[in-house]
This record gives structure tokens, sequence and C-alpha cells, in this order.
């Protein structure tokens, strides 16, 4: 054994800086049963997601132990949120931010529950069917994110009083269910994540030895990269979606 540093690979190809996701986001500007105009309310499992304002004016409302809260958003300003955190964009006026998604791929990979009501969030198939959207950026696509962003805000507004209220039962209840619903995807997560964020980590302790053992031939290895958006105007969560077809920037590992 030489004992010299050995560099671990990146189990993805050249992935983003720390091995994040992203991608681009227009808030929709359906207007929903209690009259805002916004996106589906949702949480992550295990991931934390931030919100850089590029454009417009609006807002994000968050559901966590601490309450609820209505973060402004305007160009320039960042908001993120841990996992558990219920979140719901809403729109104030051609709102726009780029959205960065830690462990690259999970949230593609089911990491985010919506806020459907009780019934829904039982049963895992009508779950899924409700989730779910037809293929492509048409008519049928969008009518189908609407029905699903209305199911969402009919979940959340309730979470959202009973947390108002200060009866926080609804909330854990909700967060609960929807760690039920993801448990079987807990494996492919786990290697989506080792393969990731895990193996981008590592990579840095082993570049980190090297340069201590004054061994730094992996800078042999620089170079550039570059990409743009190979996808505009998909439905997401809390609005039209521009996307990168990478793996673990946007989509799933394999792509869509």
């Amino acid at each position: 054994m030489s004992g010299r540093p050995v560099l671990v690979k990146p189990g993805l190809p050249h992935p983003l800086p720390g091995a994040v996701g992203l991608s681009h986001l227009s808030a929709y500007d359906w207007e929903a049963a209690d009259g805002v105009c916004g996106g589906s309310p949702h949480l992550h499992l295990v991931c934390t997601e931030a919100y850089v304002v590029t454009g417009g004016r609006g807002a994000v409302q968050t559901l966590s132990p601490d309450g609820y809260r209505e973060i402004p958003l305007e160009p320039g300003s960042i908001a993120w949120f841990a996992p558990g955190t219920v979140h719901r964009m809403v729109q104030g006026g051609d709102l726009r931010i780029t959205v960065l998604m830690q462990n690259s791929g999970l949230p593609e990979a089911g990491d985010a529950v919506f806020t459907f009501p009780p019934e829904v969030l039982a049963d895992p198939s009508r779950y899924a069917e409700a989730a779910g959207l037809p293929p492509g950026t048409g008519p049928e696509t969008a009518a189908a994110a609407r029905r699903r962003r209305d199911l969402a805000v009919e979940g959340y507004l309730g979470l959202r009083e009973a947390l108002v209220a200060g009866d926080n039962g609804p909330y854990r209840e909700f967060q609960r269910a929807a760690a039920r619903l993801v448990r079987d995807k807990v494996p492919t997560w786990r290697e989506l994540w080792r393969t990731g964020a895990l193996a981008t980590a590592e990579r840095t302790g082993a570049q980190l030895d090297a340069l201590a053992a004054g061994e730094p031939s992996y800078l042999g290895e620089a170079t550039a990269h570059e990409a743009a958006p190979t996808r505009l105007g998909g439905f997401g969560m809390c609005g039209r979606r521009d996307e990168y077809n990478l793996p673990g920037t946007t989509l799933p590992y394999g792509g869509e």
C-alpha cells in the first residue's frame, strides 16, 4: 500500500457545486379558493429548498412548529425552508425565482408531498393519481396541474387554520402521513444521495487529503462545463418551470 490519498470520483457526471438541484420558476397566476394566486403547498422530507428571487414580487407562506409565516419575496431576496416546512409560493406580480435544492435528484424522486386532504393522503394509490400529471406542457397538463394545486390548497387551508388557532395536531399528522407515503422510497433515495451529494462531499475530503500530502495531481482534471435549460414551461409544484436535463440537477436520474 502506497498510503497515497484515493480520490473519490463523483457518482454524478459533472454535478453542480455541492450537488445541488437547480430550476427556474414563474409562479402560477391561477386564483385559488382563498382568492390568492400561487402554487401548490407541499413539504420536503429530507431536502432544504431555497428561493432566489430574480424578478417580480410575491411571498412564500410557511407552516412549521414556529407557526404560520408569510415571507415577502422581491428581487435579490432569498428564502429557504428546512425539511418538514410546508411552503406555498404566492404570486404578487410577475414573480420569478431560481430554486436551489439540497440532495440532487431527491425531490423528483418523490421527496415532496402535497398538502392534500387527509383522506387522499391515507390512500397511496389515490394520492399518486392526484399528484400525477399527463406528459407535456399543453392545456390538458395545465388543467391537471391546476386541479392538483386546488386540492393541495384545500388541505393546506385546514392545516393553517388549525395552526393559527394554536392547534398543531393536524400539521403534525400531515407530517406523519407524508412520512408514511414515502417510506418505501427510502432505499432509492439513499442511493441517489450516496451517488450525488455524499459522493461530492467525499471527493472534497479526498482532495484535501491530496493537498495535505503535497500531491495535487487531481488538478490535472480541471475543466469547465456549461448547460442551458432543455425543457421550458414545465408544470412544477409552484409554477411554470424551466428545467435542466442533467442528472441530479432537475430531472430524475435517467431523465423523463
